[in-house]
């Protein structure tokens, strides 16, 4: 079985945002950059897929510049076998631009299945599954908290308003993969030493322009201070005429 996972290096959420020179973009410097947290169940599972059916490769694969290697390595330490790095030079990009570049590479290979994250936690758009999976005329599942295949089917778990909906399709698909599919390995230090001498391949990523313009990017206002109030009849007021939300 031949299983692409789609990753995307992302500012880690713990990061101190602030707005860059030209105002439409994050300044970098001293932001933790990492694989997108909803990405990781996505390997995880590619892996755990290989493992069962004891054959087949797992290839992670993601577009951006060349600092995206290091969450590359990182995946091959958890036991994928082989990365590619589309290369765009680092240049902007959203969902319409991605999808067209990786679909665009993922039809020049082999490909039982495509496994993505849900949604990355910097955009929080949740387009990029359903627009591959368009792209390349494959069915599409997403935010699959449980997963098992037989043979050449898969049989998929969704979380929905008030209940759990299961559903089927045969291979190949495209799934997104949500919190709660399974628990993501740490790499051990044989992974990390082994994924020293796995094949990461650097393509030159195809030019397709972004649909969406960032015009501009702010950060949100600070709140104003608290204050303390003498009672309800003041708190009433203060709802009425400062919050406005009475």
């Amino acid at each position: 079985m031949e299983i692409i996972v789609c990753i995307k290096r992302v500012p880690a959420t713990d990061s101190k945002i602030k707005v860059g020179a030209d105002g439409r973009s994050i300044d970098p410097a001293g932001v933790e950059f990492v694989m997108n947290p909803y990405d990781e169940y996505a390997v995880e599972q590619g892996i755990q897929l290989k493992e069962k059916a004891g054959a087949g490769n797992v290839t992670v694969l993601t577009l951006g510049g060349a600092d995206a290697q290091k969450e590359l390595r990182q995946c091959l330490a958890m036991g994928a076998d082989k990365a590619v790095l589309l290369d765009d030079g680092g240049k902007p990009n959203d969902a319409f631009s991605t999808a067209k570049i990786v679909a665009a590479w993922i039809k020049s290979v082999p490909h039982d299945l495509v496994l993505c994250g849900r949604q990355a936690v910097d955009f929080d758009d949740s387009q990029f599954p359903a627009r591959v999976a368009t792209l390349l005329g494959l069915a599409c599942t997403t935010e699959v908290a449980a997963l098992a295949l037989d043979g050449k089917v898969f049989r998929a778990e969704r979380d929905i308003e008030g209940g759990r909906e299961v559903v089927s399709c045969p291979l190949p698909c495209v799934i997104s993969c949500s919190k709660g599919l399974n628990e993501p390995r740490s790499p051990s230090l044989k992974g990390i030493m082994a994924a020293k001498k796995k094949p990461l391949d650097t393509v030159a990523a195809s030019a397709v322009d972004a649909a969406l313009e960032v015009v501009s990017l702010a950060l949100p206002p600070e709140r104003p201070p608290g204050k303390l109030l003498a009672g309800v009849a003041e708190l009433v007021a203060a709802l009425r005429s400062e919050a406005k939300v009475i």
